[in-house]
């Protein structure tokens, strides 16, 4: 489980921004700028879809806040270039297929829906500091206005 005040836990995934070129991303790559990973259940779904064209609303914002934003489901790249296409979403999408960084960040867990429990993951947003270390947390959040109060919390850091 990541914690705040701790080191973000490591991982490289299979990336794709714009719907463009595959290619793999790791988070020690981006040491030097602040990063938000939010993690969400499933493209094309509702809740989903209105949290990253929030995100890709204020991407001018975040980086001008020198901030990277960075999306992660158990979707496989293919799924996230459709996505991306679909709604002209400019956020990069991160494909945690084996769910290992779900995991290591604890967001993947039993959840329930009409009465039956499942495994799945947890919308949960992390931003994390020049350093790699974890400066906030949001578990289970809620879509409407995430975005502007991850973006102000980006601020906020040196």
């Amino acid at each position: 489980m990541a914690t705040i005040g701790e080191l973000a836990p490591e991982f490289t995934l299979p990336r794709t921004e714009n719907g463009g070129s595959e290619t793999e991303l790791s988070l020690s790559a981006l040491r030097g700028r602040k990063v938000v990973l939010y993690f969400y259940p499933k493209d094309n779904t509702p809740g989903c879809t209105t949290e990253a064209l929030e995100f890709t609303r204020l991407s001018e914002d975040f980086a001008s806040a020198d901030t990277v934003v960075l999306g992660v489901s158990k979707d496989s790249l293919k799924k996230h270039e459709n996505f991306c296409a679909k709604h002209d979403l400019n956020v990069i999408l991160l494909s945690d297929a084996e769910g290992q960084t779900c995991e290591d960040y604890g967001v993947w867990a039993e959840k329930s829906m009409y009465g039956k429990t499942y495994m799945g993951i947890t919308r949960s947003t992390f931003l994390i500091d020049r350093d790699g270390t974890i400066a906030a947390h949001w578990p289970k959040v809620k879509v409407a206005g995430h975005a502007a109060e991850v973006l102000a919390k980006a601020k906020e850091l040196a």
